[in-house]
C-alpha cells in the first residue's frame, strides 16, 4: 500500500489496528476521535489529531491517505462508513494482520478488521466492515454478512451463515450449517447447536435464548 492510513477512532480496536498496519509496514498518519479529551494524545507515538468529522483532516482521505474505521459500536461505525462514502467517495480499507490466514478462494469485502491468527477457510465469504478478533476461525463455505463482530478464539464451522450486525462473543463454537440471524447476540463461551433468530440473544452450553 503506497498511501498512509488515517484511523477513525482511537479506542477499542484502534490500537490493535495500528499494530496490524505496523505489521504490514503501512504508515499510519494519525487517529481521528470524537472524544475531545484524547485530542493531542498519542497511541504508540501516533497522534490523535482531531475529530472524525473535521474537514481539515477528512480532505486528505482519498487524495493523500486511505482510511480505516476502528470503532466497535456498529451504529457509529456505520455512520462513519457512510460519511466516508458520501463526503470522500471512498471505502475504508481492510486491516489484516500479517499472521492471519485467508484461503485463496475466500471472498473478503472492504473495511474489515482481521487480527492475529484469524483463519478464513476455503470458499468462505466475509462481508464488509466485520471485526474478527484474535484467533477467530471461519471455516469453509461459511458466510458472514456486513458489520458482524466475532470474539477472540471463536469457531464458526463450515457452511454457517451469520447475518448482518450479529455479535458473537469470545470462545463461541457454532456447529456446521446453522444460521445466526440479523443483529443476534451470542454470549461468550456458548456452544450453539441450533439456529438463532434475528435480534435474539443466546447464551450457554448448549446455547439457550435469553429473555
Amino acid at each position: 500500500m503506497d498511501k498512509p492510513v488515517i484511523i477513525l477512532g482511537a479506542k477499542g480496536i484502534a490500537h490493535p489496528a495500528l499494530e496490524i498496519f505496523n505489521s504490514n509496514q503501512v504508515i499510519v498518519y494519525g487517529f481521528l476521535e470524537e472524544d475531545e479529551s484524547l485530542h493531542g494524545t498519542e497511541i504508540n507515538t501516533i497522534s490523535v489529531l482531531g475529530h472524525p468529522e473535521d474537514d481539515g483532516f477528512l480532505k486528505l482521505i482519498g487524495k493523500k491517505t486511505e482510511a480505516f474505521v476502528a470503532v466497535d459500536d456498529n451504529k457509529y461505525r456505520k455512520f462513519l462508513v457512510e460519511m466516508l462514502n458520501e463526503r470522500r467517495k471512498v471505502q475504508p480499507i481492510n486491516a489484516i494482520h500479517q499472521s492471519a490466514y485467508i484461503s485463496t478462494d475466500a471472498h473478503l469485502g472492504h473495511g474489515n478488521f482481521l487480527n492475529a491468527q484469524v483463519t478464513i477457510g476455503a470458499a468462505a465469504e466475509i462481508g464488509h466492515h466485520c471485526i474478527l478478533n484474535t484467533g477467530a476461525i471461519v471455516d469453509h463455505k461459511a458466510k458472514l454478512g456486513d458489520f458482524v463482530q466475532v470474539g477472540a478464539g471463536t469457531i464458526i464451522n463450515a457452511e454457517v451463515t451469520v447475518e448482518e450486525g450479529a455479535f458473537i462473543g469470545s470462545g463461541v463454537t457454532i456447529v456446521s450449517g446453522l444460521t445466526i440471524g440479523k443483529n443476534a447476540r451470542i454470549g461468550a463461551g456458548s456452544v450453539v447447536i441450533s439456529s438463532v433468530g434475528a435480534n435474539e440473544t443466546v447464551f450457554g452450553n448448549p446455547a439457550a435464548k435469553v429473555k
